[in-house]
């Protein structure tokens, strides 16, 4: 059945369930104005809403005060609000009329009038609609469950249009919108590339959908450059409701009724390779089914994946879904988020914010200010999913919010409108988050990787590891022709970054947020990786000793299992352990602290299996600084141990 057909259906119901049986007398006592009603069904029969709309008009000038030609008006334009928006206003005053002549002619009117009051924002005359239809009797089931959610919804919205949150979105510029629509899907965490949907319609029929094309735009500074189309599989032109991964290597996107897939619409997944996209990979049988999966988004350490489906074993339509990577590559079983996301109603287009902690999505299950409304979720220390709040007025209408993007900092948002007067029907805008509903602050370190004797570009491992656990957040590689990488780094933890490839000595790096998290800043650096070569040395950054001790902190077991590991995979390299001091103190005593800590790093990696004729340590002291010591920052930089290949 069509959509016309259905439209025909409903009306077909109503006319010969509710006013036209046979025993039943129409409220006119006029013949005229009944014959044209009677002209109204017929045409109503054949789905010819034009013709009908005119007989049920003549009717009412026939008699004004027609009470089943009011009702069945209100109906028609009813449901077809989807093809003209005023005809909800339409809908509205004929159902008041009906109301106004014969307030207990039939109840059901109500509860179709607060319907349509309450899809204009009309939420005050709503509530009141629906609190007079739930004090009939005998209601249908469905309607008063409805009625009842509305009511608090009504509530919401009320209080919230009266304390509106702060909201000034700025339309993103004419290379990025046109008069097609713009879907925002993903933007990576340094804000320079964007992705999203493009959806095309018949020039002639611009309600007649052509399809849609994925697109990748650039961040040049003052502008956005004109969006690129990109093809990830044989059918293009169904792809779409895709994100890509924080560091935009890669990229998880919808594709439907491929040969092969699962369902009618599948995830996959594909990488980037320069300016090109790999094969795209079906994310198999425990994420895709028989039913429909969309609208992927994939956390910052690309373990977790969340997507809306409307598979068998959820709360209701669509409900939003998990999948964990497993240690294989594959993904594991998916997970029904619980009902504390999800409703009976509709859950869609999940957005995990690089932080790993927060959630948004849009619902039209939680109270809300009607249609689709934006909300968050936070995971409490347990890893449990806390109460969705809505976004709030006006950044939830009476109108649907499909998605929303927040950048890594947690700072701003973006998001696809049709309310703003914009370039086309929906456009992207950008806009500051307020600060009750931001998550996390996530920086980012990025830069390329190259060999620091030929500077070409290389695909290196990236592990970022929380020092307070032990536990690694996020695992990487570089791109593979340019070498480019983007690690997230999400505030309020210590971090340890170590950079590895095989036949090449690794680089770490130290990143300390908990202290002074506000104040974390992006870190761009290009990595030179060093050949393992007779003489090479490596500054130790993730060795930690308390001030004037020698015995190693736990933290440090990181970087030193990491060091034996090395040492273990090339068998015929051996090393020496240098430590060296800033100038403060006396020279013997720096000499001898500089000495004991670099033994301790020596008897860690004997302790952990490495032939100790395969290791020398040695102090320097203060001799042999890299920096100033006229300050802290350069003391700190010549406080270090280091390794240095003294035999491969």
């Amino acid at each position: 059945m069509n959509f016309q057909q259905f439209i025909a259906f409903v009306f077909l119901i109503l006319t010969f369930n509710c006013f036209a049986q046979k025993d039943v007398k129409l409220t006119t006592t006029s013949k005229q104005a009944a014959g044209f009603y009677k002209d109204a069904e017929k045409h109503l029969k054949s789905s010819d809403y034009p013709s009908a709309e005119k007989e049920l008009k003549n009717a009412l000038k026939a008699d004004p005060r027609f009470i089943e030609a009011y009702i069945m008006l209100g109906e028609l334009y009813s449901e077809t609000t989807g093809l003209k928006a005023e005809n909800a206003t339409l809908a509205i005053s004929n159902y008041r009329r009906a109301t106004e002549l014969a307030p207990e002619f039939y109840p059901p009117v109500y509860f179709k009038l607060a319907q349509m009051e309450f899809l204009t924002g009309d939420y005050g005359r709503a509530k009141i609609h629906y609190n007079r239809y739930l004090k009939y009797n005998g209601l249908n089931p469905e309607n008063k469950t409805i009625s009842e959610k509305r009511l608090k919804d009504c509530n919401f919205a009320i209080k919230a249009v009266a304390n509106p949150v702060p909201f000034k979105p700025v339309n993103l510029n004419d290379s990025v919108n046109s008069p097609a629509d713009e879907y925002i899907s993903a933007i990576t965490a340094d804000e320079q590339t964007m992705l999203l949907t493009v959806r095309k319609y018949q020039p002639k029929n611009p309600d007649k959908i052509t399809g849609e094309d994925l697109c990748l735009t650039e961040n040049k500074g003052s502008f956005w450059t004109k969006p690129k189309k990109i093809s990830l599989s044989e059918n293009s032109e169904g792809e779409g409701a895709a994100c890509l991964s924080p560091d935009g290597q890669y990229i998880y996107f919808t594709s439907c009724y491929n040969e092969g897939g699962y369902g009618s619409c599948d995830i996959y997944m594909a990488n980037r390779q320069g300016d090109r996209w790999s094969t795209p990979v079906n994310l198999g049988p425990n994420v895709n089914s028989s039913r429909w999966e969309s609208q992927p988004s994939v956390s910052s350490d690309g373990n977790t994946l969340y997507f809306a489906s409307n598979r068998a074993g959820g709360f209701g339509n669509s409900d939003l879904w998990m999948s964990q990577r497993q240690s294989d590559g594959s993904w594991g079983k998916a997970v029904n988020l619980g009902n504390v996301i999800n409703t009976p109603e509709d859950e869609m287009s999940p957005f995990i914010h690089p932080d790993n902690q927060t959630l948004y999505f849009s619902s039209r299950g939680h109270t809300g200010m009607g249609g689709m409304d934006i909300f968050v979720s936070r995971k409490d220390s347990l890893g449990h999913w806390q109460t969705p709040v809505n976004l709030g007025y006006p950044i939830n209408t009476a109108g649907n919010e499909i998605n929303l993007i927040v950048n890594a900092a947690g700072n701003y948002a973006y998001a696809s409108s049709d309310k703003n007067g914009g370039k086309g029907r929906y456009d992207i805008y950008r806009f500051e988050l307020y600060r009750e509903v931001r998550p996390a602050m996530v920086t980012y370190f990025k830069g390329k990787v190259f060999d620091s004797k030929t500077f070409h570009p290389l695909q290196a491992r990236f592990e970022l590891i929380d020092l307070s656990s032990g536990k690694t957040i996020i695992e990487s590689f570089s791109e593979s022709e340019t070498g480019l990488f983007l690690v997230c780094l999400p505030a309020g933890k210590n971090y340890a970054l170590n950079v590895s490839k095989k036949g090449y000595l690794f680089y770490s790096e130290t990143f300390a947020f908990l202290s002074d998290a506000s104040n974390c800043q992006p870190q761009v650096k290009d990595i030179p990786l060093q050949p393992i070569a007779l003489g090479e040395t490596v500054i130790l950054k993730n060795i930690f000793f308390d001030t004037d001790s020698y015995l190693l902190k736990p933290e440090s077991k990181i970087e030193l299992d990491k060091l034996s590991k090395l040492l273990t995979d090339n068998k015929n390299m051996k090393i020496e352990i240098d430590g060296h001091t800033d100038n403060v103190g006396s020279d013997s005593y720096n000499l001898q602290l500089s000495q004991n800590r670099a033994k301790s790093v020596y008897d860690y990696l004997i302790s952990s299996g490495i032939p100790d004729n395969r290791l020398a340590f040695k102090g320097f002291g203060k001799t042999l600084p890299i920096a100033s010591n006229d300050n802290e920052q350069g003391r700190s930089a010549n406080r270090r141990t280091e390794f240095k290949v003294i035999e491969n």
